[in-house]
């Protein structure tokens, strides 16, 4: 158990390839969330998204391809970075299960 949770963390901190590889689908998921879901939750930026996995793959793998499992986030660096700050609470290693939640938040407040 202490190897796999060492390992764990060194494919957090990008040190170690994953245990299991990406699905053959996940390309086609990825653009198909995008197009529906262009712009980042948090700011409602268009440039640098990403497809953020509020369930990370590595916790559990059969979430990889769930819709529901699926938020845009840009990934832009600084400060400005939904993705790191909103997606990982500001340090990769780190989960944010609320991260729907907390981008509806600060995207309203971006509107007004």
């Amino acid at each position: 158990m202490k190897k796999i949770l060492e390992h764990l963390k060194d494919v957090v901190g990008g040190k170690a390839k994953l245990l299991r590889p990406r699905s053959k689908h996940w390309p086609s998921v990825r653009a198909t969330h995008l197009k529906h879901s262009p712009k980042c939750a948090a700011c409602g930026g268009i440039v640098g998204v990403e497809v953020h996995h509020i369930v990370p793959f590595h916790v559990d793998p059969s979430l990889e391809l769930i819709d529901s499992n699926l938020v845009t986030l840009c990934d832009k660096p600084g400060k400005d970075d939904c993705h790191l700050m909103v997606g990982h609470l500001g340090n990769f290693k780190k989960d944010n299960p609320n991260v729907r939640k907390d981008a509806a938040e600060l995207l309203k407040k971006a509107k007004t």
